[in-house]
């Protein structure tokens, strides 16, 4: 397969000379993470799978690029661009990006001092206090995750929109039809951002799809679709922008296809034996990061001095980020089973309650209601709806 050249494409709004500087800076650092990754890789200092998203760098950063704030994403088992590019945009100082990446490199390296305290690893990295609902080892798996989070935003009376991140290997699942389904009925803000890479592991799109704009299957379920070109971030950025407004306006979701490749094998462990080398080659020749330096030198916005001073700044984080992750402590034996259990919330008086309850009832020779078990919860959800607005029954 070469490249695809029929994207549709999207008024693309202006970038200053800061805001590209910026883009081309979260896809360098995105790069350097991932190469360091691999190296860390293979010397075993980080153990299980990882699936490197090198090449797919313009999707994560022009998508996440075109949120507010308060706005969230779902993330796939290909998901360190994700999960780096929300923190970066929320990043305040350098300090805030630096740690953003030390953390990072730290739950991908099992240790304490990581996101998930080292527990979530590279499948399973989340970042919830940016907005970041987590990534995901289940194919699809987000995609119902970012619908309920639709389904909240709409029921609390919220203008935020969710980026649902996903490949082309998930378009035949049964989660994506009935997410899309669903979010198109109740028009939930949820935007659909399926990362055609060609490949589902060593399967190729062609083979397991039988249409060839994966975007047109948005027809079925009456929402929107575009295919643009994901190498491009600007491109991905004016889709995501033109969704995210349609969405706040009560419009409902859109599907996004980016067009898309991974410099490397599906994991550590393949050998990319279905791809030519000459295929990769070509897309080489479209590696994001040139794409949105040409441009920039075009327009007069970078000069070569600049980019090599913004790809050393890169190095350096991730070199640093590297000696944080490496000199943190793994997690203790001790704390192996918290986060197992949900952490009680019954006081001791609760308990003598509930035992004086039970006496009155063991005691009881009449007056006491009896009532079908069904009943019983449907009283009792009534309780708890009552007793809190954002609980609902569906």
């Amino acid at each position: 397969m070469t490249p695809h050249t029929q994207t549709v494409e999207t008024s693309r709004p202006p970038a200053t000379r800061a805001e590209a500087c910026e883009l081309l800076r979260q896809m360098l650092d995105i790069r350097c993470f991932e190469e360091k990754i691999y190296e860390l890789l293979s010397k075993n200092l980080i153990r299980g799978a990882s699936h490197l998203y090198a090449g797919q760098e313009a999707v994560a950063v022009g998508a996440i690029s075109a949120l507010r704030n308060d706005d969230l994403i779902t993330s796939t088992h290909r998901g360190h661009g994700h999960c780096y590019a929300r923190g970066a945009a929320l990043a305040r100082a350098e300090a805030d990006r630096q740690d953003h990446l030390n953390q990072m490199l730290a739950e991908l390296c099992g240790r304490a001092t990581g996101y998930s305290r080292g527990r979530g690893g590279s499948m399973h990295i989340a970042d919830v206090q940016r907005g970041n609902l987590g990534a995901t080892g289940i194919v699809g798996g987000n995609l119902p995750v970012a619908t309920g989070a639709g389904l909240s935003i709409k029921l609390r009376g919220k203008d935020s929109v969710v980026l649902c991140f996903f490949g082309e290997g998930a378009v035949n699942n049964g989660v994506f039809h009935e997410s899309l389904n669903l979010a198109s009925i109740w028009k939930l803000p949820v935007i659909y951002i399926l990362e055609n890479n060609l490949y589902a592991m060593s399967v190729p799109v062609t083979a397991s799809t039988s249409v060839a704009d994966l975007s047109s299957r948005a027809a079925a379920y009456n929402m929107p679709g575009v295919s643009v070109d994901g190498q491009d971030v600007l491109a991905v950025r004016s889709a995501t922008a033109e969704a995210a407004t349609r969405a706040r306006l009560g419009e409902g979701p859109t599907l996004i296809e980016c067009r898309t490749y991974r410099w490397y094998g599906h994991s550590r462990s393949d050998a990319r034996a279905y791809r030519t080398r000459e295929e990769e080659a070509e897309w080489r020749n479209r590696d994001p990061l040139l794409v949105l330096r040409h441009r920039m030198a075009e327009a007069g916005l970078l000069s070569d001095a600049e980019f090599d001073q913004i790809e050393a700044a890169a190095k350096t984080a991730i070199e640093r980020a590297t000696e944080f992750a490496l000199g943190s402590p793994e997690p203790p034996a001790s704390e192996l089973y918290d986060g197992l259990y949900a952490p009680p919330r019954t006081t001791p008086a609760d308990v003598a309650r509930e035992a004086e309850l039970r006496g009155r009832l063991r005691a009881a020779t009449g007056g006491v209601r009896q009532i079908a078990y069904s009943q019983a919860i449907a009283e009792a959800l009534r309780e708890e709806m009552k007793r809190d607005p954002n609980v609902f029954i569906m």
